[in-house]
This record gives structure tokens, C-alpha cells and sequence, in this order.
């Protein structure tokens, strides 16, 4: 049932390709700045954001604490996020894959799933339409791809993993077992580091090793639904089409913490105001509003805790998620101050187009004249930042204390 097949019975060729662009962020440096090509390069300075393959091969890794990183990789150059930019690529990038085929899915700012099945006899089959799109995606944009080819979206996913950095890699039908069954457990889509540990004490290191296991056995062992589903992606069975038209549902950013810090009520607000910046920003360079707020806290005693608020209208204006994160943040202060934090993490989904939503959030953010200004300072406050730099305009949430 999982298998695609020609009228006549043969297994099809390969139909679907992930493409992900190679670390997206300090490859639009790289891009930009000819200085930067061939060096270790690290995006962002509390926390890495991207790192370039330079800098990978050293250990330092996204997520990971500047300090960490700049302690593996000494003679890395650290640049500041320039998210307008990483925007404006990441849309030439989805204008070439739309143009090869209207069966795009994208997944996030630089991935995407395309159903390219239908384009056999226009262009070629799939190992052809991936290597003219990354060849297009370097010549137009400028930018390293790396694409998977395969029969499922799960193992193209795997293969563009793969096949980094800058690379393509084509999974045959008859050679899906071997591909797969060989690569450790943490490559199936869903098994993060609790999960991997849970299958490890079951002497499970391989997805060969979790494709012989019992289904049932398996979904007592990690929940009836993560079960069936890990064990039907070990056994090649993922039947899910690509759906054109879905764009991401959240936009986050979040912040490491050193233990020292976690309890200092100054230097969390300008953590946290700091993480909504970049945040609300990045919703005006997508043109999306949102109306949730997440707020995520991980404590020095690795356990965590999630906070949400929902506000009337959906926006993308700074000051309003600025005072809504800050009510979250109070709520949990006596958490914080009993348990210090490492980690603070802020995301705002329900998105819509900003387009869909023109009424502005008088209610909520007070009269018509005063949300247009709001509006208008923080379109100015992107574009010299987009010009300058961060360091252009101190945090924007000093304005609001």
C-alpha cells in the first residue's frame, strides 16, 4: 500500500526531492562578503545561529553558547544576524523551486519538499530536475544546495542530509534497505536525544536495528503514536504526498544562558526583550502577524517549563509582544529565582499574511494615531538596522521600561 507503482507493476523511480540549503545563514554572509568565503564564520554573538562548514569542523554547531564556540573555534569571524537578507534569499530560492514545479511544500526558511514525478518527460527524470535546480539556485542566487532524490519524503530528507555540504544524492528504489537500515537511529524524523536514549537502553542503535523490532512492542516502549510512526519510516512505509501551499506556523528565536546570569532580573528582561526583536522582526521581513506567544524556559536543573498568552488581534508590532512576553516572564519569576534559568526561548505562531489582517490593534495597543506610530518606528528601526547592522540601534525595548 505504501508503494508507488506504474500501471504495469514496476516500483516507480524517484519522485520526490528535499533540497535544503547548506547552512543557510553564514552561507548569505559568505555570499556577501568575499572576505568571509573560506573562513570560519559564526552568525550571531550570545548564541550561535549558523555557522559555516569552516567553522563545523571545529565543533561549534547552531544553538550552541558564543563562548563555547568561540573557545572551539578561536579564529572564527562572528557577524550579527541580518534577517531581511536571509528573507530575500530565502524567496529568490522558493521562486526557482516554483517555477520547476507547483508541488512545493515548503518546511522553513531554507528547505523545501518538491514533487518533481510529473516532470519525466518535459525535463527529465528526478537525479536530472535536482542537479538543474542546484545548478540554477548557485548561477541565480549564489548560494550551496544540497538535495536528496527518493521515493518518500522522509528518505529524501535523509538523503539531502547526507549529501551535505553542497551535494546530491539519489536513493534507488532497490537500494532503499541498504541506504537506510545502516544510518543511526537519530537520523529518523522525530528521535531527539529522550527518545534516542529510550531506544538505546533497548539495544537499539541502528534504524535496522528499530525496522526488526516488534511494532506493537515499540509503540509500549515510546506511545502508541511516536511508535507506530518511527517504526513505519525504519520499514520505508510513509505515504505522505507533498502539499503545496504550507508555510511555517511559528517564528522563534532563542537565547543560552550561562548559570551565573540565570537569576538576575536585568540581564532575563534584556535577554528576553532582545529574543522578541528579533522575532517581531523577522515576522515584518515575512509580511506575517501572529497572535500567540510562546515563552520557554529551561532551568539549571534541566527541567523546563512553557508559557503562553494569546492577544485580540494578530500583529507584528515589537512593543505589543515586548509587554506580553515580559507579563510571561513575570509569572514565572519565582521559578526563576528558586531554580535560575539556562535557557530562554520565545516563539509567536498562529500566522496569517499581513495583508489578511489590515484593521490595526487599536484596542489593544491604544488609539489610531499612537499604533501608526508604533508601526512607522518599527518599519524605520528594520531599515537602519537592515543598512548599518544591529549594533546600528541599541535593544528597542529600552523604550518601553
Amino acid at each position: 500500500m505504501f508503494e508507488h507503482l506504474f500501471d504495469d507493476g514496476r516500483v516507480s523511480a524517484p519522485g520526490i526531492l528535499h533540497a535544503d540549503l547548506d547552512s543557510f545563514y553564514a552561507s548569505v554572509e559568505q555570499r556577501d562578503d568575499a572576505r568571509l568565503r573560506g573562513r570560519a564564520v559564526i552568525v550571531g554573538g550570545g548564541v550561535v545561529l549558523a555557522a559555516s562548514y569552516e567553522a563545523r569542523a571545529f565543533g561549534v554547531r547552531g544553538g550552541m553558547g558564543g563562548r563555547e564556540a568561540m573557545r572551539r573555534c578561536p579564529h572564527a569571524i562572528v557577524v550579527p544576524p541580518r534577517f531581511s537578507a536571509y528573507v530575500e534569499a530565502s524567496r529568490a530560492v522558493f521562486a526557482i523551486f516554483e517555477d520547476t514545479t507547483p508541488l512545493v511544500e515548503g518546511i522553513s526558511i531554507d528547505e523545501a519538499f518538491l514533487d518533481v514525478a510529473g516532470l519525466a518527460r518535459l525535463v527529465g527524470p528526478a537525479p536530472e530536475v535536482a542537479r538543474l535546480l542546484r545548478e540554477r539556485i548557485r548561477r541565480e542566487v549564489g548560494l550551496p544546495i544540497s538535495v536528496g532524490a527518493a521515493r518518500t519524503k522522509y528518505l529524501a530528507k535523509v538523503a539531502s542530509a547526507v549529501a551535505k555540504p553542497d551535494g546530491l544524492l539519489v536513493v534507488d528504489p532497490g537500494a532503499e534497505r541498504d541506504f537506510l537500515h545502516p544510518l543511526p537511529v537519530e537520523r529518523l524524523w522525530g528521535v531527539g536525544p529522550v527518545t534516542a536514549q529510550r531506544l538505546h537502553q533497548r539495544g537499539v542503535t541502528t534504524i535496522g536495528e528499530l525496522a526488526a523490532e516488534e511494532e506493537r512492542e515499540l509503540a509500549g516502549a515510546l506511545g502508541d503514536a511516536q511508535g507506530h510512526h518511527l517504526w513505519a519510516l525504519a520499514n520505508l512505509r510513509d505515504p505522505r504526498p507533498v502539499q503545496p501551499g504550507r508555510r511555517r506556523r511559528s517564528v522563534g528565536a532563542q537565547c543560552a544562558l550561562p548559570a551565573h546570569r540565570g537569576r538576575d532580573p536585568a540581564h532575563l528582561d534584556a535577554v528576553l526583550i532582545g529574543l522578541v526583536d528579533r522575532v517581531s522582526r523577522r515576522l515584518r521581513s515575512g509580511e506575517r502577524i501572529g497572535r500567540t506567544l510562546t515563552l520557554r524556559l529551561r532551568f539549571a536543573d534541566y527541567g523546563r517549563a512553557t508559557r503562553s498568552a494569546t492577544v485580540p488581534r494578530s500583529t507584528a508590532l515589537t512593543h505589543a509582544w515586548i509587554d506580553t512576553a515580559r507579563g510571561l516572564l513575570a509569572g514565572a519569576a519565582p521559578l526563576l529565582a528558586e531554580r535560575g534559568c539556562t535557557l530562554i526561548g520565545v516563539s509567536v505562531s498562529g500566522l496569517l499574511d499581513a495583508a489578511a489582517e489590515e484593521q490595526l490593534e487599536l484596542d489593544l495597543f491604544g488609539d489610531e494615531e499612537q499604533a501608526r506610530t508604533r508601526a512607522a518606528l518599527d518599519r524605520a528601526a528594520d531599515a537602519v538596522r537592515d543598512r548599518f547592522g544591529n549594533a546600528a540601534l541599541g535593544q528597542i525595548g529600552r523604550a518601553h521600561v
